[in-house]
């Protein structure tokens, strides 16, 4: 027997609750759960990706290791192994780590950074204003003492400005360097080198020319594009960014019989947390005191409010918008619904598909090619002209030109904005590489009850029986637990229908309820216990009139418009269910789903799925049950609602959050935009290099207009990516 409190958790429970228990199975397969956080500042490309994950996994102990280049984080699942270890090895190949808590959301580093981007620009463009009016007196033609003079005073202050501001270029450099290995900073800082040291070798000797100001003017561009890429990520935002901003830093509990406020990190599992209205919970836990209403926008898409009160499950980041609650704390810190979301979906973002590996094969070999083209360049110019100096400059040029910085954005920041993007529509993408699989589907296979019905009886036709038979339909359904009864009775509610006064009102076990009506006895029941012919739900008035009460399948909202989205983009619908042919049959009409299976079962499922999949149709499915689990495992890709069995959701690699199955379609829609905005993010960065390198090997670009170059390509890839906004 299910008691009360039992049944209002249930109701009550939000949609992001009920999916979290699904991430402990998923932790023990992928990274939803890591058991150590490295922070990495400096990683900033694709080549650091693959350089920083196979130096972890070459550790012992060690069994996957995910970077998220936005996030500038390492996720790492070890036994054995500390945090110290796994610093040491990064430390190895020049890579920067440090611990980071698991336990905090928060991209604190990140802020740093762009605060320190900052100051070196201003400190490079301070500098380069001065040096270029020096230059000024050297164009109109000043005299070789003059001339002389003013190089100098801009060697001085040119070379402090080199080290400090181009600090970030050389410590990547030589962190790539010392660890046996060429990272996109290398070129870059060889190239500054090459501009300053050439500079100086033409003051030392009293040439007519020095190229200060276009070494400081490079670092002065070079950071702006940096930070430029910087901002374009901060604007993508995460989904795990955006969670991160649900945290709540304090909270107050009753200790020893007073009321204290803790850090969260202090909360522990059975204390009695005190909810203010307006306030946001901390952890997960369910309500032992006070009634109120719960705002679950952020973290399951839905508008309205949920009214909740004694033995309602409450998650992590919602918000109390009326009356205090006593909430008892079930789950706290890593455990909690917020941090394992976040975790899921972070390690959605970390996940490889065929474009990632692809960007990553295209740059790890193209940083030494990058070299060879430099030193080619500077060997045929240096032999065909005898002028070390442009020979130097289109070297320069080359290396900076060249750079592949374009192409390792290409995937991750579209990754970073579809999943974004995509959790604020009200999925949880706990696999990465579903977005490119998404975008493949052609078909899409439907589940019936439980995901396009919510599984609760709807009574229709309810016009035909009148007021009369209608006032003593609901008196009788009210008096009544049946789920058919509760249903009717709910329905002629909410038509404004008035019960009739009945007497000796009792419900009889197996066959329906009865009463006394005007002296007459009056059932509502079973057919052959009322006296009719045939199956389903009947109304006795006495006398032998009698009304049948039909039901339908509620539909879950959203469906229908799911299903016209989904058809409307040239996908073929289908409606698989183990239901009766009636049922199946109503629903698929009114859905206006013309391929449909009744009496399926789990295997013939799998089967179909299968077959499309054989036929070269790649299928989504749909489903919640335990008998869709097999087949939403041998889809190409699944996606099952939050209320769905654990099972079932463990198999899927999509989670709808909210109520409504809408996103469904959208997410389609989203997957696709991302798969062409990836090809497009290739083609510019293939595009730009073939204009680019054949120019700077022409020498037709300075090492200024090169690091210009170089950089709009880069601010080019992250705001085609931001357009999935």
């Amino acid at each position: 027997m299910t008691s009360a409190p039992d049944i209002e958790s249930r109701i009550s429970a939000c949609p992001a609750c009920i999916a979290a228990p699904a991430a402990q199975d998923i932790a023990r397969r992928g990274m939803a759960s890591p058991d150590l956080m490295l922070s990495l500042p400096q990683v900033h490309c694709a080549a650091c990706i693959t350089d920083v994950e196979a130096a972890l996994l070459g550790v012992e102990g060690v069994r996957d290791a995910r970077v998220n280049l936005t996030l500038k984080r390492v996720a790492v699942r070890a036994e054995g192994v500390t945090p110290d270890i796994l610093v040491g090895v990064l430390g190895a190949i020049g890579v920067e780590a440090h611990e980071l808590d698991p336990d905090l959301l928060q991209a604190t580093e990140a802020d740093r950074q762009g605060r320190d981007y900052l100051m070196r620009i201003g400190v490079a463009g301070f500098a380069m204003m001065n040096i270029m009016l020096l230059s000024v007196a050297v164009w109109s033609g000043a005299g070789e003492a003059t001339r002389d003079m003013f190089h100098w005073i801009s060697a001085a202050i040119a070379f402090p400005t080199v080290i400090f501001a181009g600090q970030p270029f050389f410590a990547s450099a030589y962190r790539a360097l010392k660890g046996r290995r060429l990272g996109m900073d290398v070129p870059i800082s060889l190239a500054i080198l090459l501009a300053s040291g050439m500079s100086l070798y033409e003051t030392i000797h009293s040439g007519r020319h020095a190229y200060y100001d276009a070494a400081v003017m490079l670092i002065f561009f070079l950071l702006v594009g940096r930070y430029l890429d910087y901002r374009s990520r901060a604007a993508a935002r995460s989904a795990a960014e955006e969670l991160a901003a649900l945290e709540v830093p304090r909270a107050f509990v009753w200790r020893d019989g007073a009321e204290v406020e803790l850090p969260v990190a202090d909360l522990r599992v059975g204390d009695h947390l005190h909810l203010r209205a307006g306030g946001r919970l901390a952890a997960d836990g369910v309500i032992i005191e006070g009634r109120s209403e719960m705002d679950r926008s952020l973290l399951t898409g839905e508008s309205l409010p949920v009214s909740v009160g004694p033995g309602a499950v409450l998650a992590s980041g919602e918000v109390n918008l009326t009356g205090p609650l006593t909430v008892r704390l079930t789950a706290v810190g890593r455990d909690s619904s917020l941090h394992r979301m976040a975790q899921l979906v972070a390690a959605a973002e970390s996940a490889r598909t065929k474009y990632t590996t692809l960007a990553e094969r295209a740059t790890r070999a193209y940083t030494p090619l990058v070299h060879l083209l430099a030193l080619s360049a500077f060997g045929g110019w240096l032999w065909a002209s005898g002028d070390l100096r442009l020979a130097l400059n289109i070297a320069a040029s080359v290396l900076i030109i060249t750079c592949p910085c374009a192409l390792g954005l290409a995937v991750p920041a579209v990754v970073t904005a579809a999943s974004g993007r995509l959790f604020r529509q009200g999925l949880l993408v706990k696999d990465g590489s579903a977005l490119e699989r998404l975008a493949e589907v052609d078909t899409v296979v439907f589940d019936k009850t439980g995901t396009l019905t919510t599984g609760l009886p709807e009574p229709a036709d309810l016009e035909g029986l009148g007021e009369a038979a209608g006032g003593v339909a609901l008196a009788l359904a009210a008096g009544s637990s049946h789920p058919l009864s509760q249903a009717l009775a709910g329905a002629l509610a909410a038509r404004g229908t008035m019960p009739a006064a009945l007497d000796d009102l009792r419900e009889v076990s197996g066959c329906g309820v009865e009463a006394r009506y005007r002296g007459r006895i009056v059932r509502l029941g079973r057919a052959d216990w009322v006296g009719a012919e045939g199956e389903g739900t009947w109304l006795c008035l006495g006398e032998g009139r009698v009304h049948r009460v039909r039901y339908r399948d509620r539909l879950r909202e959203g469906a229908a418009e799911a299903v016209a989205a989904l058809q409307d983009l040239g996908l073929s619908v289908r409606l698989v269910s183990g239901d009766t042919v009636p049922a199946v049959a109503a629903l698929a009409e009114r859905l206006g789903i013309a391929d449909w299976q009744a009496a399926a079962r789990p295997e013939d499922k799998a089967r179909i799925l299968a077959d499309l999949a054989s036929g070269g149709h790649p299928a989504l499915m749909v489903g919640d049950g335990l008998n869709d689990t097999i087949a939403l495992a041998q889809a190409h890709v699944s996606i099952s609602p939050a209320s769905a069995l654990d099972a079932a959701r463990t198999a899927s690699d999509i989670v709808l959050l909210g109520r409504s199955l809408a996103p469904v379609a959208q997410a389609v829609v989203t997957a696709r935009n991302a798969r062409a905005r990836i090809k497009q993010n290739f083609v510019i960065s293939i595009g730009y290099n073939l204009v680019a390198v054949p120019l700077a090997l022409c020498g037709l670009a300075t090492p200024l207009a090169a690091a210009l170059a170089m950089s709009a390509s880069s601010i080019t890839v992250s705001l085609n990516s931001l357009r999935l906004k």
